[in-house]
């Protein structure tokens, strides 16, 4: 079966980002429903799968990152209103059976991400 993974990298810091808390959304039938969330661990992934087995199928999601707390809880002095408080990524799957891996890569300006494996 196919599965979601992710993890978070500050890349100002150079270091996993731990305390990040993700949500996972699923968009179908004119609807945005809430189907995961967790927290980054010290290795900044999630201690499981945002997505897997049963619940692992073909559509549109949204990883939402919620980055704007994550620097206030490591005492990052930014101005407010943060340039970055919550990265929001859309992306499709079309493979049931694939892994998919949507990792970030974080600082307070600026972020980037892959399909990774």
């Amino acid at each position: 079966m196919g599965r979601l993974t992710t993890h978070v990298l500050d890349t100002a810091k150079g270091c996993p980002a731990a305390g990040i808390r993700i949500e996972l959304h699923r968009f179908g039938n004119g609807h945005d429903d809430l189907v995961a969330e967790a927290v980054t661990n010290v290795d900044g992934r999630t201690e499981a799968p945002m997505l897997d087995g049963a619940s692992f199928k073909p559509g549109e999601y949204q990883l939402v990152f919620h980055a704007g707390d994550y620097f206030d809880a490591i005492g990052e002095k930014l101005p407010e209103p943060k340039f970055l408080d919550q990265v929001v990524i859309r992306f499709g799957i079309s493979d049931g059976q694939a892994h998919y891996h949507v990792p970030l890569l974080l600082s307070p300006f600026g972020y980037s991400t892959y399909r990774g494996s």
